[in-house]
């Protein structure tokens, strides 16, 4: 196999969940440069996701759901098999974070968190596996973690507990879905420029704290992702599984 062809995504279809901004999209990018075709799940209409995934030559089809509520994920799944495509890989990259000190925390936004973090990935996962394992077909699953997978943080309790969550639901399914040939990785990213980092980087003190412990000196870009989730998706990374993968900017080893 040639070094091209190991990176080469060309014929398959990748499924991105949260895929109207930031990271998500992002991801979805770089996976259709590399030659895939884009599903791409989010809560409301995504028309500039569609236009820059049809931009790049790629096929895009489009699932608006809102992974807060109840969802019937094998029924969502089997219509994108009928309307576009099997899912040969799974970005599970949907995510919501509430803050509030820990001892003033409310049981909705724990909730709220939970729900939309750690409960809709697991059942997407699963939905998705079990339309692979059927086809008999290999898979990628990919999962977005943080560094408060690794760390406890301050401020974002159900934000942390989901990501703990992430990185071991990451494990154990790349422990029952060896066999079947599909591969299950995270990628924890650090402190990047999007939404969900608002605050922090309007926050001047905690905005300059935060820099000052990151080695490369900056906050990451959705960009900074790409030959992570390519690598992770793609035939290089068949040996490749239950890894959680810091792109950081150096900030776990400081």
């Amino acid at each position: 196999m040639s070094a091209a062809s190991l990176f080469d995504l060309t014929g398959r279809t990748a499924l991105v969940t949260g895929t109207s901004g930031g990271l998500g999209l992002g991801m979805a990018r770089a996976l259709a440069q590399a030659g895939a075709d884009i599903v791409g799940l989010g809560p409301a209409p995504m028309p500039a996701a569609a236009e820059t995934i049809r931009g790049l030559g790629r096929r895009w089809h489009e699932v608006v759901a809102d992974l807060s509520k109840p969802q019937d994920y094998g029924a969502m799944v089997a219509a994108i098999e009928r309307d576009f495509a099997p899912v040969d890989i799974l970005v599970n990259n949907a995510g919501i974070i509430r803050r509030a000190d820990v001892l003033d925390f409310s049981e909705e936004d724990w909730d709220a968190v939970m729900t939309v973090n750690l409960k809709a990935m697991f059942l997407i996962t699963q939905a998705v596996a079990r339309a692979m394992a059927a086809r008999g077909a290999p898979g990628r699953i990919i999962s977005v973690a943080s560094m408060l997978s690794f760390q406890g943080g301050i401020r974002v309790p159900s934000y942390t507990a989901s990501k703990h969550g992430v990185a071991g639901l990451t494990k154990l399914f790349a422990n029952e879905l060896a066999p079947k040939g599909i591969t299950v990785n995270a990628i924890a990213p650090g402190y990047m420029a999007t939404d969900n980092t608002t605050a922090l980087r309007q926050d001047a003190d905690r905005s300059r704290q935060i820099l000052e412990r990151i080695p490369l000196g900056r906050w990451g870009e959705p960009g900074d992702l790409a030959t992570a989730v390519i690598f992770l998706a793609s035939p290089a990374s068949a040996y490749v599984t239950g890894v959680i993968l810091p792109v950081d900017g150096g900030w776990l080893v400081r």
